[in-house]
């Protein structure tokens, strides 16, 4: 193959106590918790707006924070942004949690559907409000290491190439970006034939002006449309990594090509295309190979690193703990990833990457980052009691109660025994 060499020579534009690669959700938890220590930080974001895919990606959906019995499983950032997402926009926050945890069990869960884009502009307010400052439109490409230890990353945007120095990393690319390119071992996932956008139709229209609520205004449009499990993915169309800007435009043109078709079949003076999304709808690109890989064989068990407790978005009861060990790897002292990047294994992996539980990590990041900074050890080996306090305090649930434990431990997964798809689904 042939080869070229390049070499340049940067100064460093400036340094910060932590940098944050990525602006979704788990991103600016992690960058707004960091900078509210008091620490200088700086948080890259490749596209204009924050939120990643809970806005960029249309997955406008804060899934259930609760057991499915009444009682409420994620707190911390979370609440606050379930909260703040329902203040200027449509929600769908059910009545039973309009006000907090209900007095009575009830099987209505606690979810809110919201207006990505309103959303991504407060998460830019809670950005700047935090002190952190923020680059748009940059490109985090590649970690400077000296040996397992990251000294910065180089950046390009409008302003070149460039590079800032840290004294701690985390990265919530999604994809691992930064962390593998760094030399940091992970695990590619597969990704299924699904892309799906936002339409207004005239029917449409009409539903949201009867009922005086903007939100009934969308209605859905996809390219390809697999669910979550991969049900009937064609066997024509390939699983992709995402992990190279091939399998990304094949992806992208596929589904492209696809939804055009489908608008094909509808009255063009009917509908038209609200959003659409402008980052593709990967569920499971890249993974750390952290310390620990979270399972669907965790359900229940307790965990003396737990840095958060989260519940099942699609099963009612199952109950989860996640271990700072998930986020991390002790050889790699000043990196850590969250979110959808974080170590699990089959479900455990979706357990992981859906919005509540990567608030909640990438808010755990953000302190341990800050800790180990204060404390002059890696990441990996803060003293994890300070840590779960600190947590503690910003109202963040590190052991769930035994008492929410059902006598029946048994785990199902799309009707199937936990046991059995462990490995199994990606």
């Amino acid at each position: 193959m042939e080869t070229i060499t390049l070499s340049k020579k940067l100064n460093v534009k400036k340094s910060y106590d932590v940098i944050v690669c990525g602006g979704g959700v788990a991103g600016v938890a992690a960058a707004v918790t960091a900078a509210n220590n008091g620490n200088s930080v700086l948080i890259i974001e490749k596209s204009n707006i924050l939120g990643g895919l809970a806005t960029l990606g249309l997955v406008n959906l804060f899934v259930p924070m609760c057991n499915g019995q009444g009682k409420q499983i994620i707190f911390g950032l979370c609440e606050k942004w379930v909260r703040l997402s329902a203040q200027y926009g449509y929600d769908t926050i059910p009545a039973e949690w309009k006000d907090g945890e209900p007095k009575e069990p009830t099987q209505a869960r606690y979810v809110q559907r919201y207006s990505p884009y309103i959303f991504a502009l407060q998460l830019t307010e809670e950005i700047t409000s935090s002190g952190a400052d923020i680059l748009f439109d940059c490109i985090a490409c590649d970690p400077v290491m000296e040996g397992n230890i990251c000294k910065g990353v180089i950046t390009e945007s409008k302003s070149g190439t460039e590079f800032y120095a840290c004294k701690m990393l985390i990265d919530v690319t999604g994809d691992c970006d930064v962390l593998r390119r760094g030399g940091i071992p992970t695990v590619a996932g597969e990704n299924f034939y699904s892309y799906f956008g936002k339409m207004i139709t005239l029917a449409s229209c009409k539903d949201a002006y009867e009922k005086g609520n903007i939100k009934f205004a969308f209605t859905g449009i996809s390219g390809g449309n697999i669910n979550l499990y991969g049900d009937k993915q064609p066997a024509d169309v390939p699983k992709w990594s995402g992990l190279t800007v091939e399998e990304v435009t094949d992806y992208l043109v596929r589904n492209q090509h696809a939804m055009l078709e489908n608008l094909k079949k509808t009255d063009r003076n009917s509908r038209e295309v609200a959003m659409l999304p402008l980052m593709p709808n990967f569920r499971t690109t890249c993974r750390i190979d952290g310390d620990y890989s979270l399972s669907v064989n965790d359900a229940y068990k307790h965990f003396d690193d737990s840095v958060c407790a989260i519940n099942d978005f699609d099963h009612r009861n199952h109950l989860f703990e996640v271990p700072l060990r998930t986020l991390c790897r002790r050889d790699y002292p000043n990196m850590i990833t969250a979110g959808r990047s974080a170590s699990g294994k089959g479900y455990g992996w979706d357990l992981l990457r859906v919005i509540p539980p990567a608030i909640l990590t990438g808010q755990a990041a953000g302190h341990a980052a800050c800790q180990a900074i204060r404390e002059n050890v890696g990441v990996a080996n803060v003293n994890i009691k300070t840590l779960q306090n600190t947590l503690e305090k910003d109202n963040v649930m590190i052991h769930f109660p035994d008492e929410y434990v059902p006598e029946d431990k048994t785990v199902i997964i799309h009707g199937k025994n936990a046991v059995e798809i462990e490995g199994g689904h990606n």
